[in-house]
């Protein structure tokens, strides 16, 4: 099946679509300025990359009312390469980073072309609650410098060791249009809030504020930022930072495809909508190469401005690609009025973004619910904080699937029972557990269940290990739908170890699955199949296996053999 690249374009909404752009872009300006500040590549960058990802992941996504752009996980990633390459290369390094951002680009759209879109988000909620609170945490650690008056550090280390020095010191003036932003953002009212962003508000008010009363004073401002179109960037590669780069761009990609489809969920939810991951991811990656090529940040799906477009009308991908025209409008003209922008204002906004991505609600009652939930939330949290991104999530997804494998390997024991008594289980039919008294434990019928896992393979040794003395053995894996290849192994072991030792097998099999993943393994050279008119012909014959689908059966055939003279159930 394949994927269409180009999203239908239709004017079917077009008035909820213009709506829903502008308002998108209205929110989005503020933030696409801070984030381009905040990030080290200027305000510009921060403008460039919200044109050019909200467009082109528009245009050719797969959520029709996304709408993308830089986003605080991606700013801070893109910080942190920046702020690296840069150090080592003073005169390329900014070139190498814009490379990195269309690296990421490409790792998305080969995300999507192998389909893995469907995988991305399997992710235990646990380790995306840490993993965004940890994002939370860096922007309010890295914003706090521009709060005071200060230039950004680059880095969580940097502040904590500068943070005395920030906190005894600052720029009075700039602290006071920072806190004043914060006060704005958090306390506007919630009606004024639906006609104009508090964002967008604060902005305004607080930088026509800092013009006015504080025109003298030293207060870091944007200052001029290039109008007119972006010009091409072409891509660079350092063979000392490739290694670096490729890593750096994966780990772009990765956190675009997992911020994107998250905000695709909240998308599918509010618009009763379905999304396609695979090619949103496509369109997310075409728009950070093209943003990459041309000097803008990368961006993913924005959850607040994706929400703001559908309240106000927006419905089709058209709404996206007129916020990104209305942001190129800005670029075009509007520079002379950005230029005067205190960086405390938009530390101050961005300060806010920090608090509202931090999942506050699970922390609060995450202890509630499960202590090694929390425990594990809160390292993926430290870890993205104090060592990096890609580390706290690979450690988070495998210490939770570790968590879930042995949640389910306890599970599934409860499926593994070894009997040699009638009484042993509860499942037997009278003639089984007749066939059962008559063999006097000759026979060991040994039930497997559920879907077996690689977890279960220790649990099918240690049981089967328990019996010592028998003739035969039934495996009964009637109640098995799907086997692993570690558990189908254990399988093969116990069943080899049973024709070493002169025991007739009987593996009693029904779901496809399983008989497939039983062909496959060595036993082949010992098995045959039986049925009623032949039960007699194993008395003759050596060990091997017999494969039936009877549990029945295969139990009547096995007291042929270990009781001959004994007396055969009908």
């Amino acid at each position: 099946m394949s994927i269409k690249l180009v999203n239908k374009i239709n004017f079917w909404n077009l008035r909820g679509d213009l709506f829903g752009g502008l308002t998108a872009a209205i929110v989005a300006l503020p933030l696409a300025l801070a984030f381009g500040v905040s990030s080290g590549a200027g305000a510009i960058a921060g403008l460039y990359g919200a044109m050019f990802v909200g467009f082109f992941a528009a245009l050719f996504g797969g959520t029709p009312a996304q709408v993308s752009g830089p986003t605080g996980p991606m700013t801070v990633v893109i910080t942190t390469v920046i702020a690296a390459l840069v150090a080592r290369n003073p005169e390329t390094g900014l070139t190498l980073a814009f490379t990195v951002i269309i690296l990421g680009g490409a790792f998305q759209i080969l995300f999507g072309v192998l389909r893995l879109g469907q995988y991305i988000t399997l992710m235990p909620y646990t380790v995306i609650s840490g993993f965004m609170s940890g994002i939370g945490v860096i922007i309010i650690f890295l914003e706090i410098p521009p709060l005071l008056g200060y230039e950004s550090t680059g880095g969580v280390w940097g502040t904590l060791r500068q943070l005395p020095t920030y906190l005894s010191q600052p720029n009075l003036v700039a602290a006071g249009l920072g806190l004043l932003t914060l006060a704005i953002v958090f306390t506007a009212p919630a009606k004024l809030n639906r006609i104009i962003p508090s964002p967008l508000i604060a902005l305004v008010v607080v930088t026509l504020i800092s013009v006015v009363f504080f025109g003298k004073a030293d207060v870091p401002r944007i200052g001029e930022i290039p109008t007119g179109l972006p010009r091409l960037r072409m891509p660079a590669f350092s063979p000392r930072e490739l290694t670096e780069m490729f890593r750096y761009g994966l780990m772009l990609g990765v956190l675009g495809a997992i911020d994107s489809l998250l905000t695709s969920l909240v998308a599918d939810s509010i618009t009763r909508t379905q999304h396609d991951s695979d090619k949103e991811l496509i369109g997310q990656g075409i728009g950070n190469c093209i943003s990459g090529l041309f000097g803008g940040l990368p961006g993913a799906g924005a959850t607040m401005r994706t929400v703001v477009n559908v309240q106000a009308g927006g419905k089709t991908p058209l709404s996206g690609m007129i916020h990104a025209l209305v942001l190129l409008l800005v670029v075009l003209w509007a520079g002379p009025l950005t230029m005067v922008i205190p960086h405390a204002v938009l530390a101050g906004l961005l300060f806010k973004v920090g608090i509202d991505i931090i999942d506050w609600g699970f922390i609060k009652r995450a202890h509630h619910l499960s202590f090694k939930g929390t425990g594990l939330m809160y390292l993926v949290l430290v870890l993205t904080v104090f060592v990096d991104l890609i580390t706290a999530v690979v450690v988070g997804v495998f210490i939770a699937n570790m968590l879930t494998i042995k949640r389910l390997t306890d599970v599934q024991s409860n499926y593994v029972q070894a009997i040699t008594e009638p009484t042993q289980s509860h499942n037997l039919i009278p003639g089984e557990k007749e066939i059962l008294s008559q063999a006097e434990g000759d026979i060991l019928l040994f039930q497997l269940g559920g879907s077996l896992s690689f977890g279960a393979a220790k649990i099918i040794a240690q049981r089967i290990t328990i019996i010592k003395d028998y003739r035969a053995l039934v495996l009964d894996l009637t109640d098995v739908p799907s086997i692993g290849v570690t558990a189908a192994l254990a399988v093969e072991t116990i069943v080899e170890d049973a024709i070493k030792r002169q025991r007739h097998v009987w593996i009693v099999v029904n779901s496809a699955q399983v008989k497939r993943r039983l062909e496959t393994l060595k036993l082949q050279r010992f098995c045959s199949h039986i049925d009623s008119s032949k039960i007699e012909d194993g008395l003759t014959q050596s060990p091997q296996i017999r494969i039936t689908e009877n549990r029945f059966l295969a139990l009547q055939s096995a007291l042929a053999i270990v009781q001959p003279q004994g007396i055969l159930i009908t």
